[in-house]
């Protein structure tokens, strides 16, 4: 395996131990397939072909003349090709032919099959290490493109470092392309002098227009949440970066796609530095979020606003910034509408609260983030029988419990004016 398939499977390595994919999404790749043929860290995938060129040997040795079966090692090459590497699989067609030669020439002369299918037997062989030239070529050119996917995912979805913002937090994102691993959902944390903000959000439509929208709104947020005193103020940013990538998709010619209307529901969170006992939330048009405690799950008020995109029908006016109750060790569970969109066979959403909040009665420990997010995670692929229609994320938080809290988080000794 080359040097740069090699290097993206150490970053997939480093994910989050809870797995972004369904399980089985996307079947077998040339990743899995080549550790299935490896043993002890060596490749295995010659056995096949050599097992079965020994098995065409020994039969065509232990037949009459009249019933010939050596030709049949033409199949041999073309097995091979299939799971082996260039040179294995030009190593394995010669010796078929050797193993043709040999055997057809240990019989009399009016029993050889002779040059027809010495000729089959290398044309076989030439075209499986062709095919085989090929199918790493592409498998190659797939890895490359799934570690640029890789990059582009952790970029837009950058990775959280355990604890940041003073926050416990856990999140799965199941795009609904499994090989593309990205789509138009989003989230991120930003501490900042002011404490800690929190995004999610959805961009309507899929493809990589949704995507670039998704980065430009994450790239506002992670400015202004640090810098904006106030939490309205930076949903007003993100209205305005929303339209202006509206514009600017027009201004280059692709305002007849679904550019032009592109829209995001949005959930801006402020868990405020100097008073741990609310949050603030502004809520554009999206899902309203859940608050999970051991004692039970209650929704926080629906959002009022419209999606950010859509300012000038509010004649610029931005959702009004909600203060909510919220007290350290209660954990906010916030999600796309993959989630709460997902059917069943019968056509049944997914019914999130009802579910949460029976799995918390059962078990108090479900509130805990990791937990929480396993648990929507797993019900929901159940629910949809692993079938994927739109991108799903799943992101819930929570303040550290600490019977001392520090006045001012770590952020705050950066100069405002710093990077």
């Amino acid at each position: 395996m080359n040097r740069r398939s090699g290097a993206g499977q150490q970053r997939r390595a480093r994910r989050s131990s809870l797995d972004p994919r369904p399980p089985g999404a996307g079947g077998p790749d040339a990743v899995q397939r080549q550790k299935l043929l490896r043993v002890r860290g060596r490749s295995v995938a010659w056995i096949p072909p050599v097992a079965l060129l020994a098995a065409i040997a020994a039969f065509d040795w232990n037949t009459t003349g009249e019933f010939r079966v050596i030709s049949w090692v033409v199949l041999v090459p073309g097995i091979a090709a299939a799971i082996c590497g260039v040179w294995g699989t030009l190593v394995i067609a010669a010796l078929a032919l050797g193993t043709f030669v040999l055997e057809d020439n240990s019989w009399p002369h009016q029993y050889q099959t002779g040059l027809p299918d010495f000729i089959l037997v290398v044309a076989g062989g030439a075209l499986a290490v062709l095919a085989c030239v090929v199918r790493v070529r592409g498998e190659q050119r797939m890895l490359h493109m799934r570690d640029i996917a890789e990059t582009t995912r952790s970029t837009v979805l950058r990775p959280l470092p355990p604890g940041w913002g003073d926050l416990e937090h856990a999140a799965v994102y199941l795009a609904a392309d499994s090989e593309a691993r990205v789509g138009g959902d989003f989230y991120d944390i930003q501490p900042g002098p002011q404490g800690t903000r929190l995004l999610l959000g959805d961009v309507q439509g899929k493809g990589l227009g949704a995507v670039a929208a998704a980065a430009a709104l994450l790239g506002t947020f992670r400015e202004s949440a640090y810098h904006e005193p106030d939490l309205g103020t930076v949903a007003a940013h993100l209205e305005v970066r929303m339209a202006r990538h509206v514009r600017y998709c027009a201004a280059v010619g692709r305002d007849n796609d679904a550019d032009a209307d592109r829209f995001a529901t949005v959930v801006l969170v402020g868990f405020p530095e100097t008073d741990p006992s609310y949050v603030e939330v502004v809520n554009f048009g999206h899902e309203p979020p859940l608050v999970v405690t051991p004692e039970g799950v209650r929704s926080l008020p629906a959002g009022e606003g419209l999606p950010a995109g859509f300012g000038e029908l509010a004649h610029g006016a931005t959702p009004p910034t909600l203060r909510v109750p919220l007290t350290p060790g209660e954990t906010l569970l916030l999600v796309t509408d993959g989630v709460t969109e997902a059917r069943d066979a019968a056509g049944e959403f997914y019914p999130l609260r009802e579910r949460v909040a029976g799995a918390v009665a059962a078990d108090r420990r479900v509130a805990e983030p990791a937990r929480l997010v396993r648990y929507v995670r797993d019900g929901t692929l159940r629910h949809c029988g692993g079938r994927l229609d739109d991108d799903t994320t799943i992101f819930a938080v929570r303040r550290h419990r600490r019977e001392e809290r520090s006045a001012r988080s770590p952020f705050t000794s950066v100069p405002p004016g710093a990077p």
